[in-house]
């Protein structure tokens, strides 16, 4: 007892706060036991439901979100089909197609984003001297899946043989997945129509129908005599060439190795110009291998010009004509869609492009 005097005189205030604690603590450990005493439980293990499984439940409503709220209250996400499907698959199987009027081989071409010379091998005999100006409404082309050709396999054929003779490689043959070839056994019917990626056949060259028209060369005007049935000589020379019809645009089948000219837009009765100044060495009505009526002119060193599908003729053979001439009318004459002119240059007897030409 003298000691807790002693202590309590040497430091009151912490005698003072360690018997507040334990007063606490006391009180606290007495009021838990009369609780458990009188009947009290913990929260935990008594507590009653607030509606029995025989009574209705309460209902609750949710709040609503105004339509044009929703946007701010939600967090979009890029939707993951299960299925993609390419808006451009590669289509595997060759289709006929059955030309309409209006139509061009070129046109057609670069709808099917294929070369025109891929439709004239896959469609021989169909379009005459394998000339794109020859196409006419009904046509039946056949369309191939990739640049190249169409084949119907022949009996007593083999890949190697095929692949020869439209100087392609059997393996692209048997790779292409659209003939369904089976890589183990790579056998195939009679009869089926396979595709030879980039395969090839000789087209005809029709641009030989028509001869070239060159003057007689009388060692003055540096004129040349291409095809010897002209006897016109003399004459100017002019090698820089104009446009020879008012539009400078192409309507239909523009310069390719299957075409060697260019179809300038021109209406029924426009007038056609020579390109350049020169001596008009044929001036010729007719069907002329579907050209129809057609001018040529020669304008020395060897340069000549032909104008086709007139559907008049203005001019006369040796007449010598200036640049800008009107030399006839446009037409349809020939195997021609609608009028047009049909243009092209030639150097020593060979098409070249006018396009690097025509200024």
């Amino acid at each position: 007892m003298n000691r807790l005097i002693e202590l309590f005189k040497a430091n009151p205030f912490n005698t003072i706060s360690w018997g507040i604690t334990v007063l606490v603590v006391a009180a606290l450990l007495g009021s838990t036991l009369w609780w458990t005493q009188s009947g009290g439980a913990s929260p935990a293990t008594h507590l009653e439901p607030t509606a029995r499984p025989n009574q209705d439940q309460p209902t609750v409503s949710l709040p609503t979100v105004a339509a044009n709220a929703v946007s701010s209250l939600t967090i979009p996400r890029q939707l993951d089909l299960k299925t993609v499907i390419p808006a451009n698959a590669p289509r595997l199987d060759p289709i006929t197609y059955t030309t309409e009027q209006g139509d061009s081989l070129s046109i057609i071409a670069k709808n099917f984003d294929l070369k025109m010379e891929s439709i004239l091998y896959s469609s021989k005999g169909v379009i005459p001297y394998d000339n794109p100006d020859e196409l006419s409404p009904g046509m039946k082309l056949t369309i191939p899946p990739v640049d190249g050709t169409v084949y119907k396999w022949q009996d007593g054929d083999t890949l190697q043989k095929v692949a020869d003779e439209f100087s392609a490689k059997p393996d692209d043959i048997v790779d292409f997945p659209g003939n369904g070839i089976d890589l183990t056994n790579p056998q195939i019917k009679p009869g089926t129509l396979i595709t030879i990626p980039d395969g090839k056949r000789e087209l005809t060259d029709w641009t030989t129908l028509m001869p070239t028209q060159g003057r007689v060369n009388n060692g003055s005007t540096g004129t040349s005599d291409f095809g010897g049935a002209s006897a016109c000589g003399g004459g100017p020379v002019d090698n820089t060439f104009g446009w020879p019809a008012n539009a400078h645009w192409i309507s239909g089948n523009d310069y390719t190795p299957s075409h060697l000219g260019i179809d300038i837009a021109a209406n029924q009765g426009d007038p056609i110009y020579a390109a350049a100044a020169g001596v008009v060495t044929m001036a010729q009505g007719g069907d002329n291998y579907g050209y129809g009526n057609v001018v040529q002119i020669d304008h020395g060193n060897g340069f000549v010009t032909l104008y086709a599908h007139l559907s008049q003729i203005n001019v006369s053979v040796c007449q010598v004509v200036g640049q800008g001439a009107v030399i006839g009318l446009a037409g349809a004459t020939g195997n021609a869609f609608g009028a047009h002119l049909h243009f092209e240059i030639r150097i020593n007897g060979v098409n070249v492009n006018p396009h690097q030409y025509v200024q």
